[in-house]
Order: C-alpha cells, then sequence, then structure tokens
C-alpha cells in the first residue's frame, strides 16, 4: 500500500491532468449544470443507463468527457487505503484541496436551480452523490487525525448538510452514514473554536445597547449545544434514519454485497429521502404525538428531545444558514409554535424557554422579518390561521401569562400580515387579552436569563399603516369602552387600538362609503361621550406610538386646530339633536 501510495498515487495528485478532471466536474454535474441532464428519447424509464451510449452532450455526466466515473473511483480507492493504512490518510487526502474541488463543492452549497426529478435525471444524481459522498468521508478520515482549515471544515459541512437534504430513495445507506459521521462532527464545526459563541455573545450586547451581556446568550447557548452534539445525534438518528428494510438493501447495494441486493431498480423518483426541513422533523413528530393521545407533564424524552432539535436549529441558524434557505421563516415560526401546543408544560423548561428565545430573536433580525410571509403555502401545514386559532387556543388554557408565549402570539398580529389572525383574536379568543401582558419595553424574560424584547419588532409594525377593516375596527372599540382591553392587562395591543381607532375617527377620507362616513361619526360621538376619562383622553389626543413611554404612545397637549374644529363641529351636532329631542 505504500508503495502503491509512493509510486502512483501521490505523483498522480501533482499531475496537471488530474487538476482539469476537478474544473470539468461543475461542467458536467446534473446539480451545476442542469442543462446537461438530457434524457436521451430512446431510454426505457427502468433502465435509464441504455441512453447513455450516444444520447448524451459529451459535457455530462454520462457523456464522452465526463470526469465522474475516474474521479469517483479514485476516491473510492482512497477511502480503502485511508480505512486501512491511516498513517497515509493525510496523504491521501490532500487530493482534497484541488481547486477544481473547492469550486465545484462552493456551487454545489449555493442556491440554485436543480434539474427536475425524472427517472433519468435521479440515476445520473445518484452518481453525483456518491461521488461527493466518497470526497467527505475521505475528508471525516482526514479531520479524525488533524484539524482541517477552518475554511474548508465549514464548507465540507456545508456540503454534507446539502447532501443529506438531496438524497433520493435508494440511496438510505448514505443517509444513515452522513448522520452517523460528516453532520454531526465537532471537527466539521470550526467555528466552535474559531469565535462563533464570542461573536454571537458581543452581537446580544449591541441588542442590549449596553456593556454587559446577558448571564445566558446565544453564545453560551452554542458553546452547550457543540457540548452535546453526540446527544443531538443520536436524536436525529432516532428520529430520521430511514426504515430498516430499505436500508439494508441501500447498504447491500452501495457496499457490492450482491447475495443481499434484492432488486438493482431504483425506486421511482418523487421527491428526497427526508423532508426539506428535516431538522425540525423530530419536533413535529413530537407535535403529532402529542396530538394523537393527550398529554399531562412532559416526559424526559420529550424535553430532551425538544432540546436537541432546538440547539441544532440554532446552530444552523447561527453558522450554517444555508441549509435553511428552503425552510421559509413562516414555518420557522410555525415549527416554534408546536414546542408550546406539544403539551402544557414544555415551554416551561428553562432550557426550552431560552432556546426558543434565541431562536425568536434570529426571526426577528430586520434582514429576516420582511421575509415572514404567513399567506405562502407552508410545507406540513394546511393553513397557519387555523394553526393560529388552535395556539390561541392553548395560550389562553395554560400560559397563565407567559411573556415568551405572548411575544409569539402578537409576532402575527402585525398591519402586513392577513386581518383574519387580528379578527381571530379580537373576535374569537377576546379572552386572551388579559393575559397578553407583555411590556412594551426591553426587558428580560421572565424565567430565564436570556434578553429579549417582549415586544419582538417594532411598535410601528401593528399600528402602520392605519387599519382600513371596520369590522376590526368595530371589534377594537367595543374591548376599549367594555375594559376588556386595558394598558395595565395588555399594553401592546391597547397602543395598537388606541391608534387605529384614533386614525378612523379622524379620517377626513371623502371616498368613504356611506356605511364606513357613519361609523365614524358614531365612534367619534361615543368616544367623546365617554365616562372613562382617560381613555377619551387617549382616543381623542392620540398623536404617534412611541414604546418609550409607559402608555407606548405620546399624545397631543391640545387637539390640532383641524381636528378640534371637526371635534366641535360634530359636538355641536350631537347637542342640537339632544335639545330637538328635549
Amino acid at each position: 500500500m505504500e508503495r502503491l501510495s509512493e509510486e502512483l498515487l501521490l505523483p498522480l495528485l501533482s499531475q496537471p491532468t488530474l487538476g482539469s478532471l476537478w474544473d470539468s466536474l461543475r461542467h458536467c454535474s446534473p446539480l451545476c449544470n442542469p442543462l446537461s441532464c438530457a434524457p436521451a428519447s430512446e431510454a426505457p424509464p427502468s433502465l435509464v443507463s441504455l441512453g447513455c451510449s450516444g444520447g448524451c452532450p459529451p459535457l455530462s455526466l454520462a457523456g464522452s468527457a465526463s470526469p465522474f466515473p475516474f474521479l469517483t473511483a479514485l476516491l473510492s480507492l482512497l477511502n480503502t487505503l485511508a480505512r486501512i493504512h491511516k498513517g497515509l490518510c493525510g496523504q491521501l487526502a490532500a487530493i482534497l484541496a484541488a481547486p477544481g474541488l473547492q469550486k465545484y463543492f462552493l456551487q454545489c452549497v449555493a442556491p440554485g436551480a436543480a434539474p427536475p426529478l425524472t427517472p433519468f435525471s435521479a440515476w445520473a444524481l445518484r452518481h453525483e452523490y456518491h461521488l461527493q459522498y466518497l470526497a467527505l468521508a475521505l475528508a471525516q478520515k482526514a479531520a479524525t487525525l488533524q484539524p482541517l482549515p477552518a475554511t474548508h471544515a465549514a464548507l465540507y459541512h456545508g456540503v454534507a448538510l446539502a447532501l443529506l437534504s438531496r438524497l433520493l430513495p435508494g440511496s438510505e445507506y448514505l443517509a444513515h452514514e452522513l448522520l452517523l459521521s460528516c453532520v454531526f462532527r465537532l471537527e466539521f464545526l470550526p467555528e466552535r473554536t474559531t469565535g462563533g459563541p464570542e461573536a454571537a455573545d458581543f452581537s446580544d450586547k449591541l441588542s442590549l445597547g449596553s456593556g454587559r451581556a446577558p448571564q445566558c446568550g446565544q453564545g453560551a447557548l452554542l458553546a452547550q449545544a457543540c457540548q452535546d452534539l453526540p446527544s443531538i445525534r443520536s436524536c436525529y438518528l432516532t428520529h430520521c434514519s430511514p426504515a430498516q428494510a430499505s436500508l439494508l438493501a441501500s447498504q447491500a447495494l452501495y457496499r457490492a454485497e450482491l447475495q443481499r441486493v434484492p432488486t438493482l431498480l431504483l425506486p421511482v423518483p418523487t421527491e428526497p429521502l427526508l423532508p426539506t426541513d428535516w431538522p425540525f422533523l423530530p419536533l413535529i413528530r413530537l407535535y403529532h404525538r402529542a396530538s394523537d393521545t393527550p398529554s399531562g407533564l412532559p416526559s424526559t424524552d420529550t424535553v430532551g428531545t425538544a432540546m436537541r432539535v432546538l440547539q441544532w436549529v440554532l446552530v444552523l441558524e447561527s453558522w450554517r444558514p444555508q441549509a435553511l434557505w428552503a425552510v421559509p421563516p413562516a414555518a420557522h415560526l410555525a415549527r416554534l409554535m408546536c414546542v408550546f401546543l406539544v403539551d402544557s408544560e414544555l415551554f416551561r423548561e428553562s432550557p426550552v424557554q431560552r432556546l426558543v428565545a434565541a431562536l425568536l430573536a434570529q426571526l426577528c433580525q430586520p434582514q429576516v422579518l420582511p421575509n415572514l410571509s404567513l399567506d405562502c403555502p407552508l410545507p406540513g401545514l394546511t393553513s397557519f390561521p387555523d394553526l393560529y386559532a388552535n395556539f390561541l387556543d392553548h395560550f389562553e388554557a395554560v400560559s397563565f401569562g407567559d411573556h415568551l408565549f405572548g411575544a409569539l402570539v402578537l409576532l402575527p398580529l402585525q398591519r402586513r400580515f392577513s386581518v383574519t389572525l387580528r379578527l381571530t383574536l379580537f373576535g374569537e379568543h377576546v379572552g386572551a387579552l388579559r393575559a397578553l401582558s407583555l411590556p412594551l419595553t426591553q426587558t428580560f424574560i421572565s424565567g430565564t436569563s436570556f434578553h429579549l424584547s417582549q415586544l419582538p419588532v417594532s411598535l410601528e409594525c401593528y399600528t402602520v399603516p392605519p387599519e382600513d377593516n371596520l369590522a376590526l375596527l368595530q371589534l377594537y372599540f367595543r374591548t376599549l369602552v367594555t375594559g376588556v382591553l386595558r394598558p395595565h392587562w395588555c399594553p401592546v395591543l391597547y397602543a395598537v387600538a388606541v391608534a387605529h381607532i384614533n386614525s378612523f375617527i379622524f379620517s377626513q377620507d371623502p371616498q368613504s362609503s356611506d356605511e364606513v362616513k357613519a361609523a365614524r361619526r358614531s365612534m367619534l360621538q361615543k368616544t367623546w361621550l365617554l365616562a372613562d376619562e382617560g381613555l377619551r383622553q387617549h382616543l381623542l389626543h392620540y398623536k404617534l406610538p412611541n414604546s418609550m413611554l409607559p402608555e407606548g404612545f405620546e399624545l397631543y397637549p391640545q387637539l390640532p386646530p383641524l381636528r378640534q374644529h371637526y371635534l366641535q363641529r360634530l359636538t355641536s351636532t350631537v347637542l342640537q339633536n339632544g335639545v330637538s329631542e328635549t
């Protein structure tokens, strides 16, 4: 083996011809160049390789100029040698530093258009994924002996995560091996030793606006997640491993144990082995299990599974965000809601609260929040409004005013989201208003040491533009005048309701319908006649939102002349009508 390495393989690694083969990977790759994956018309669906004899262009995986056969065989040989003779591993792994391979990997992890799943493309992608797996396996063997450069380790980890989410039925063995080795390997998370947790803590300091960091910020949570990586791996092996029968069949095929291979025909390609949101899969299974069977106190298994999922998602959000690009932010929000819907006590666990708070802070970052759309179809969810109604039911029943629970209730009520969500709260779940006691200013979440704004987004997201749904405006007004919505019970929504009612009663829009104009006059008249002087002052003298003030808004010391004139004209009409009736 040493002679083979010294006399043949090591000299081969420095040959320019090998470098040109690595460079041509991107041109012949179905992933990097989907146009190269054009099936031949004469290829039967069940034996697609028969069409490769002349129907594929030269620059394609199955074409005459394809580098995939030789490079796959070479990587397979290097893996075999490195497994038997570990002393050769470092020298043989030098092949991974080829610039062509590095560029190919970078393009594989970038978002792009993969070829549509057809019998031919699935067959071609199977060969490409095999090459990627062999390269990652060699990198993993090298990483156990000596540290990899941080940039290379992060790149290999990104490729492993992308490959796991793309593997098709028939490749169950590769998926299982990736979960066992590359995906949860500490050596592929160089951020843990290159300032990743410290950078997260520094970000927390900036968000605090002061010189001290929270006692348990994102940095501490990330460091703990790295320590718990073996437990995280065990959790995902339990919940994401393929079925035993398909795993054994795939293992026999990849190991060339022909006596154990049931068939050489691949399954019909319909979708990847794992869903796009596979990091949330154990949590989703907890939620479905809780939906099927009533639960009381959370079991140790439930708490542990939820913690491991939240830890892993936090690691991906912080250090491998590209692994979750295919999961829309609204799906992230729905998955966080599932933590609270599993049972009545899970969300009260301090480790779970800290992790959910950290992930909610990630979701509310200025660069992420604009992409939060609750109207688009979400994977595994028939209707977000239905989930939100269920969430409000649970909040009323078990929250006892928990601030983190309330923050998730408030997030979908922003003005840019569907009015259906606001109507659901103020129409069908008005009892929840008394428990939504989140303060307007930034404080520490009760029961945890993790800092998060109790109102996860700015107040203007709820007050601008002015509400134009008459039914909701009437519900706002009714909850205010009946005392259901009070500033010390629900300061955030009290400020929001006052802002919208004030904007509505003083609106001078000439295009309003007669019904809206009549409702506006009636609401203003009732406001002027309110016995509650404080509420009357707020509704009439509201100026603009300001979360730094106790009420959440500024007031006019005196009404502007235009509003004062309009109010006097309306009140004089009311008085005249009253005298006439007398």
